[in-house]
């Protein structure tokens, strides 16, 4: 993706703007066109970004080489196919507004090209893996490359990957025994290494362990990589915070003794520029509901505008039963703690109502985000809004789920046998819309989201309930046969399936393959989760990131299918950019914005 910010304002289009936004303005990614081509029998396909300060009925010159080549329909899609052009041409796209060429921001960009596939466009990435080990008790492991995320890191208007490496051995929290080092990278789209940081042996390797935040949060145009640190690990400059020598390992291989940290780190080098301690601490390990390290570390992580204009980092511990919240500012080179929430102050009935992950989202309207977790959400102040008391659960989804309803949704699935299976709430009250019988049992998985047009709005479905269920919970037919994340990729509104490496079509009798990704593999066992899932160039359709089978590059997957809808990028809604950042937290669930595509 190309992709630049701005320290001040709105300024998300790639048009050299008259004056500058105001100050209160939230300061969200500044897109360029992200113009790919992908080479076919036919010629190339072209495509870019509608951004959002596109007047309407823009339309677009394209250029090959630098003589103009196509023209678009004004409103129209943001591709054509020149047809007949050889691989390797370079294009760049100018808005064309009363019939007069605007001049871009990005006069350099330069085209990113794609290879093309039977039923994809694709890019590697090439990613170099960390050498193996043997941990003390004798056991070897080597690493495959894990979950990702995007941000511009070094200014130069073009998105980088932040890359999470786990070993073999790599442990739920529930499990014993030693791990290897957990490691995160930073790469270029042409596969330039630009840092690793060595998380080192205080830093347990697993899906609950460490979470990483990849984003602006001081407004200088360069992100950020924020995430949680202890004695012995190794910035990518080579600095050791703490101390790195000790070993707080216990016999079980868990960690839980010694200085907990959290660390922001400069995005474009590596370099650890601002540690303080991780609050909350684990003080009693008892105290967060066993003896033996499983609930005391659990960690989930976001990014929120809190006062509507400026990102926050989002850090927490605990959901099973005791959990606090903090909100962390990173201004000046410093970071402060915004609020803290804690459910041993704030009451029991906060306790153990978290999920494993959290989404952000404006759940009130009040142009500040909240923290929808799991089955209660706090307020921008760090207050809570609203609580359900149905406790914790695997999965849940946030958006505009019911377009008919002002305001957005959470749909969720339970684990408590005496709670509902799943429901459906307002996200601004948290007031039940609709809700599942009980199952007796923990409903695992669910998902919801528009993927059928037959019924309007979203549809929802979960492991442990039969069917598919429309906007008032009625089954209305055929259960999709994936229940992970969903995706728009074949150009319609609706959301297509995404499991392991492969995407479907949903079908009420049957769902249709789409495509089945090559030399590829998913990640985190069972949840069968891609590296990332991203709107990162061409028009609005989504982009798959999947590590290839030797862990050696980073394989991004495009859609070729056309599409007859115009829509401005995902990237430039803040809940969806904000989603994108958090999607790396725990089990991974798919980014959903503040809209509904279809109405």
């Amino acid at each position: 993706m190309f992709l630049r910010m701005l320290a001040v304002g709105v300024l998300v289009a790639g048009l050299v703007p008259a004056t500058a936004a105001a100050e209160t303005a939230p300061r969200f990614d500044r897109l360029g066109r992200g113009v790919i081509s992908v080479h076919t029998a036919q010629g190339n396909r072209v495509g870019w970004r509608l951004l959002a300060d596109d007047p309407a009925g823009v339309a677009f010159n394209v250029y090959r080489d630098g003589v103009k080549v196509n023209g678009t329909t004004p409103g129209g899609p943001t591709g054509v196919l020149d047809a007949g052009a050889a691989a390797g041409a370079a294009y760049t796209v100018r808005a064309v507004v009363n019939g007069v060429e605007r001049v871009s921001a990005f006069a350099a960009e330069k085209s990113l090209t794609l290879d093309s596939t039977a039923a994809a466009a694709t890019r590697d990435v090439t990613i170099q893996v960390p050498p193996g080990g043997t941990t003390p008790s004798g056991e070897s492991y080597t690493y495959s490359a894990n979950d990702a995320s995007v941000g511009d890191l070094d200014g130069d208007g073009q998105y980088e990957f932040v890359l999470k490496w786990d070993p073999s051995n790599a442990k739920d929290n529930s499990q014993s025994g030693y791990t290897g080092d957990g490691y995160v990278d930073a790469y270029r789209l042409d596969g330039t290494r630009l840092w690793r940081i060595d998380l080192g042996r205080n830093i347990r390797a697993g899906a609950h362990y460490t979470q990483f935040q990849v984003f602006d949060y001081d407004g200088d145009g360069r992100a950020e990589v924020a995430m949680k640190t202890a004695d012995g690990t190794r910035s990518g400059t080579g600095q050791v915070i703490g101390s790195a020598s000790a070993d707080y390992r216990n016999s079980s291989g868990y960690v839980l003794a010694g200085p907990e940290y959290l660390t922001m780190f400069n995005g474009q080098t590596g370099a650890a520029v601002a540690t303080v301690n991780y609050d909350p601490p684990r003080g009693t390990v008892s105290s967060w509901g066993d003896s033996y390290g499983n609930r005391v570390d659990r960690f989930l992580a976001g990014t929120a505008y809190l006062d509507g204009s400026h990102p926050s980092l989002i850090m927490s511990r605990g959901y099973y039963t005791r959990t606090v919240i903090a909100a962390w500012d990173f201004r000046g080179g410093a970071l402060t703690e915004r609020w803290k929430f804690d459910s041993n102050s704030a009451g029991a009935q906060y306790t153990g109502q978290g999920d494993h992950q959290l989404a952000i989202a404006d759940a009130d309207g009040d142009g500040r985000d909240e923290i929808v977790f799991g089955a209660m959400a706090i307020d921008d102040n760090g207050t809570p809004l609203w609580n359900t008391r149905l406790g914790h659960g695997d999965a849940m989804h946030v958006g505009d789920l019911i377009p008919s309803r002002a305001g957005l949704e959470e749909f969720k699935v339970d684990e408590d046998k005496s709670k509902p299976a799943a429901w459906m709430a307002d996200a601004k009250t948290g007031q039940l819309i609709w809700q599942n019988a009980s199952c007796a049992c923990d409903n695992g998985r669910g998902v919801s989201d528009d993927v059928y047009a037959g019924s309007p709005g979203a549809e929802s479905w979960s492991s442990a309930v039969s069917g598919l269920l429309n906007t008032s919970g009625q089954n209305i037919g055929r259960k999709p046969s994936s229940a992970n994340f969903v995706l728009w990729w074949d150009g319609d509104a609706q959301r297509e399936l995404l499991d392991g490496t492969h995407i479907d079509k949903y079908g009420t009798s049957a769902d249709t393959r789409l495509l089945t990704a090559s030399g590829v593999h998913a990640n985190n066992g069972t949840k069968n989760t891609p590296s990332l899932q991203a709107d990162l160039f061409g028009d609005w359709r989504e982009e798959v990131v999947w590590p290839t089978s030797d862990n050696r590059a980073l394989r991004i997957y495009s859609t070729t299918d056309p599409t007859s809808i115009s829509h401005v990028s995902l990237m430039q809604d803040r809940q969806y950019r904000e989603a994108v950042a958090w999607q790396n937290t725990a089990y991974n669930q798919p980014p959903h914005p503040s809209f509904a595509l279809a109405k």
